[in-house]
């Protein structure tokens, strides 16, 4: 009970005091430098890190991991001198799909940053929550000079993986300042790892599940993404709607829509790179438009989610379609929200399996407020 009343006041910490906001200033364009910029940025209010992936175990079960790190700064601790004040909350989810048996898990943190439970580094990508960590360690020799190592340890569940970037960093937006939204205070600094190789093992239910060797793209492939963020949203964004996709030809792809509550989009955005080249091509807002294909309903939320899209990009026509239709997550003891994050297969116009990735929709169970 004492463990369930700290958790239930952080989280009116975070809700009554995380929803104060001064009026957002536009992000400055800014050259970013790396591996400074892979870690924490404490003066802005939002940041995450997040790794999605897929991998074939060793007996060819096809399995989907997701981890995200969330580090949001408290605006009324910022002049506080008391070693105790709240300046920075970290939350984490993880969660682990097998496909086959169409079974998911998944579990989630929330600590206040400090006293060695949990933070996040400044100089690179280190980041903890009491027994979860990621881990960013630099590899001079490689394309993107990144290994990300993940540990979480949960209820039936754990992640010891290591992801190895095979291909520079990508920046998404013009430089890596990406819009959000039709005012220039909407807006991130976004930077991507696509095609990561992925090796270790999922512990479940305590039987060790290795990753086989050696499977060409996109088995075995994950992504990584960081943000962060004075003022992400518009008030007229109720949720988002995201892939990233990695290509069976090395080619990635990102798409992103912003909905408001009638479902119509207020901004879009997303980019291609293709395999072999450096530089992405970057999708305005009005050259990106969702259509959904296939709802599904949730048994647990009553959330009715478009578990097929359709998706016209400068790049092509694609049909995002999920491998599983129950793959939502309820983070209510954490950020506070319902939404659905799950591996998907990509078809090209042709109707032919061109790559796998991650679907990420928010918003349907509810107005999405992100500090």
């Amino acid at each position: 009970m004492a463990g369930l009343a700290r958790r239930q006041l952080m989280l009116a910490t975070a809700a009554g005091l995380l929803g104060w906001r001064a009026p957002a200033l536009a992000l400055a364009p800014r050259v970013l430098a790396f591996p400074r910029d892979h870690g924490s940025h404490p003066d802005l209010r939002t940041e995450w890190w997040y790794i999605t992936g897929q991998a074939r175990s060793e007996d060819a079960r096809l399995w989907g991991f997701q981890i995200t790190f969330f580090r949001s700064r408290v605006d009324v601790a910022r002049g506080m001198r008391s070693a105790f004040a709240a300046r920075q909350l970290i939350f984490a989810h993880a969660a682990l799909t097998d496909v086959q048996s169409a079974r998911q898990w998944h579990d989630q943190r929330i600590a206040r940053a400090g006293f060695g439970i949990a933070g996040a580094d400044e100089d690179d990508a280190r980041i903890r929550l009491q027994d979860w960590s990621l881990e960013r360690t630099q590899v001079p020799n490689i394309p993107g000079h990144s290994r990300w190592a993940i540990r979480a340890q949960a209820d039936g569940l754990a992640l010891d993986l290591q992801c190895t970037s095979t291909q520079p960093v990508l920046l998404q937006g013009h430089a890596g300042l990406s819009r959000k939204g039709p005012d220039a205070s909407q807006a991130s600094y976004y930077v991507s790892q696509p095609h990561l190789a992925v090796t270790g093992a999922f512990v479940v239910d305590g039987q060790r599940i290795a990753i086989a060797a050696d499977l060409p793209a996109p088995d075995n492939r994950a992504w990584m993404d960081h943000e962060w963020s004075e003022a992400l949203m518009h008030p007229q964004a109720v949720g988002w709607d995201w892939i990233g996709m990695n290509l069976a030809d090395g080619g990635a792809l990102t798409a992103f829509s912003l909905r408001r509550a009638d479902g119509s989009q207020l901004w879009a955005g997303g980019s291609m790179r293709r395999a072999g080249e450096a530089q992405a091509r970057i999708f305005g807002s009005d050259e990106v438009t969702w259509t959904p294909l296939r709802r599904w309903t949730s048994g647990a939320s009553g959330a009715t989610y478009p578990v097929d899209w359709r998706v016209d990009t400068p790049a092509g026509r694609f049909t995002v379609q999920a491998l599983l239709d129950a793959q939502e997550l309820d983070s209510r003891a954490s950020t506070g929200a319902i939404y659905w994050e799950g591996l998907c297969r990509l078809l090209d116009a042709q109707g032919r399996e061109v790559g796998r990735g991650y679907l990420e929709m928010t918003g349907y169970a509810g107005a999405l407020s992100l500090t």
